[in-house]
């Protein structure tokens, strides 16, 4: 892919940890500029540090980082990183991951799992695709999950929101396909971040296994027999970043090791 210019400016959701943060990384080292947006300061800011990125977004004084699920926060954050610079990429990857089997998922977690994995894109995508369509110019990904292509048990409310991504980005893609703008989904399996440390945790407490084998068990699901890295992530997503990925929208795109 071509690199990116400064001139193009990168907000990434979720940008301070794991695939966010890989992605962050590598939008940044393309020569992309880079804005991070989360909930927890304190990671932005160490993205801002590292140089994985070269701004942090915060909703406000008061508030002084960001929460997808609340369309005003993000609203907020998006007007402040667009006032420095217009948004031409968005890469909605902020997310939460609960587990249980069906029967003890209540309306609570699904409600949980929509309002941060799927209506966080939405609002984001709300916020910054007015200004991409006047341009005719922007690359909107979200980042879902094989769990967005196909089905697990024990995370029901989890892979139900993932699914609504999918179905998100295929119809907006043929909203904006004269537009100037593409969208796009990247569908990573099983990844080693923090997010994932929470999953092998209930591994471990659940069947008393190790941790080897804890992640011997998440790893089966690659055909690859392995967990896939945050890098080969961001590596899908600067693709459909660039110039050369004009002709891409309205994909779900799986960095699964053949999995899907």
């Amino acid at each position: 892919m071509s690199p990116l210019s400064r001139s193009s400016h990168a907000l990434v959701t979720g940008g301070g940890r794991g695939i966010g943060l890989a992605i962050s990384a590598a939008l940044s080292k393309a020569g992309a500029t880079v804005t991070v947006l989360g909930r927890n300061r304190a990671t932005l800011d160490e993205a801002v540090a590292s140089g994985a990125a070269q701004f942090a977004a915060a909703a406000d004084v008061a508030d002084p980082a960001a929460d997808v699920a609340d369309p005003a926060s993000i609203k907020a954050a998006v007007a402040e990183a667009a006032a420095r610079q217009p948004i031409d990429i968005l890469v909605a990857n902020a997310g939460a991951a609960e587990s249980a089997p069906f029967g003890r998922s209540d309306a609570g977690m699904f409600q949980r799992m929509m309002d941060v994995n799927f209506m966080g894109v939405v609002h984001a995508t709300q916020a910054v695709l007015p200004g991409m369509v006047e341009r005719r110019r922007g690359r909107i990904v979200a980042v879902a999950s094989t769990a967005g292509l196909k089905g697990y048990a024990y995370v029901s409310a989890y892979s139900a929101a993932k699914h609504a991504v999918i179905g998100l980005v295929r119809s907006l893609a043929l909203e904006t396909a004269k537009s100037g703008v593409t969208v796009n989904a990247v569908c990573p399996g099983f990844t080693e971040t923090d997010l994932l440390d929470g999953s092998i945790d209930n591994i471990i407490k659940k069947t008393g296994r190790s941790r080897e084998q804890a992640i011997a068990e998440l790893a089966k699901h690659n055909p690859q027999g392995r967990l896939v890295a945050p890098s080969e992530v961001a590596d899908a997503v600067l693709w459909l970043c660039g110039e050369g990925a004009g002709a891409i929208t309205g994909q779900a795109i799986a960095v699964a090791g053949g999995e899907v």
